[in-house]
């Protein structure tokens, strides 16, 4: 098992599931453009190279989340960023429908503004 997959299978299901689903839609939203990789213990995804989004568990809010680059320029209320500058962060919570096209709608915002 490589790191990436290590990283998801140490997360107790119904989590697991879900990140594992996003991670799919994510990858496949630009099998051309976006990879991923492990930095700093997080799977992240790249477009061109450049940093888009990673997903990570706010122990605060007791959610997973996924965190996108250059969210300083996303003005959406789903959207936090609890003082982060360059991320803003969108809760996932397991128990309701994962919003997969708003989350493929900000990744798409996103990567126009990765030069």
């Amino acid at each position: 098992m490589n790191p990436i997959q290590e990283y998801f299978y140490r997360i107790d299901e119904p989590e697991r599931s879900t990140l594992l689903f996003l991670r799919k839609k994510i990858l496949e939203s630009d099998p051309e453009n976006i990879t991923e990789t492990l930095s700093f213990g997080l799977p992240f995804f790249k477009f061109k190279k450049k940093m888009l989004c990673y997903l990570y568990y706010s122990k605060k809010h007791q959610k997973h989340y996924i965190s996108f680059y250059h969210g300083d320029r996303l003005d959406y209320p789903e959207l936090i960023s609890e003082g982060r500058k360059k991320f803003k962060i969108l809760l996932i919570d397991e128990n309701e429908d994962l919003p997969v096209d708003f989350i493929l709608s900000l990744i798409m915002e996103v990567k126009k503004h990765i030069k």
